[in-house]
């Protein structure tokens, strides 16, 4: 298996089939053994059930639920444990994310073990590219990881480097911190977004600013306390 895509869905029953229509046709165009693992995060819409009926159909498509709702750390890290590519690439599932924009993580995979998509003219609300912005800009100082947008969910990892972070709640927005404390090389990469059309967003000022201040002090403190020695002889 050469790639794994991974989405959380949080009711997003209005998004499901044309975000699999966008995507299957790019991952075909690769040439490549790929497939699709979607997490359903407890959605109290017709989520689950649209991604059940695709699977009927999807030879490619694997479907996850969740007895309870754990949140978008928990459903990234139950799609990498389930994933069999060399490659996985997220992405979200309100169709934000531009699956066109994957040939071009791809063509730095080689030379890269984490590729981020960089949102150019964000398609959000004032307040949220504000908030956004600043809270992009404190990570960046507190982890020094080089990222100027850890929030777009358009990257690319080589698998066995993920399989080597320990994940845990919130740390989906710092994997590109944890990646380089690992000594892993990242690149960043411009990628369009869209306007959300149908649904309604996730996000609010509490879950995305407060809930994330001890998560980069955490991850403030990995990055110093690292061991660092090197062997002279063995």
């Amino acid at each position: 298996m050469k790639y794994s895509v991974v989405i959380p869905f949080k009711n997003e029953e209005e998004n499901i089939d044309e975000l699999i229509a966008e995507l299957e046709p790019v991952m075909t165009s690769l040439k490549e053994e790929w497939e699709l693992i979607c997490i359903d995060d407890v959605s109290t819409d017709k989520t689950l059930e649209k991604l059940r009926q695709l699977r009927k159909v999807k030879s490619f498509l694997n479907v996850i639920s969740f007895e309870h709702n754990y949140g978008q750390s928990s459903a990234f890290d139950a799609g990498f444990k389930a994933a069999q590519g060399e490659y996985i690439i997220t992405l979200d599932g309100d169709r934000q994310n531009d699956p066109g924009d994957i040939p071009k993580l791809i063509s730095y995979c080689q030379n890269y073990d984490l590729v981020c998509g960089q949102r150019i003219k964000r398609q959000d609300s004032p307040i949220k590219k504000i908030t956004s912005y600043f809270a992009n800009q404190v990570r960046s100082r507190l982890c020094k990881d080089g990222v100027q947008d850890t929030g777009c969910s358009l990257k690319l990892y080589r698998s066995h480097c993920l399989r080597q972070i320990k994940m845990f709640h919130g740390m989906h927005r710092f994997l590109p911190a944890l990646f380089l404390i690992e000594g892993f090389r990242i690149k960043e990469v411009p990628v369009r977004h869209r306007q959300r059309i149908k649904g309604t967003t996730k996000y609010n000022f509490l879950n995305r600013s407060f809930n994330t201040v001890a998560d980069m002090f955490a991850v403030r403190w990995m990055r110093k306390r690292r061991l660092h020695y090197k062997v002279k002889e063995k």
